[in-house]
């Protein structure tokens, strides 16, 4: 992918992100996980709200 920056422009960015707070380590995304969580807080959030309905009526 080429950049639309100019050269001068491009190497000032390669340097910003080269600097070392600007370097983060990430782990990779994981899109299961993530589907995983929201389910279980959408489960978990659901059957607290039908054990507050039961304790009401």
């Amino acid at each position: 992918m080429t950049s639309r920056l100019n050269p001068d422009d491009q190497k000032h960015v390669e340097e910003y992100l080269q600097l070392p707070q600007n370097r983060v380590e990430r782990r990779p995304f994981r899109p299961w996980l993530l589907l995983v969580v929201v389910l279980a807080v959408t489960i978990g959030l659901g059957l607290l709200s039908r054990l507050l309905s039961y304790l009401t009526l």
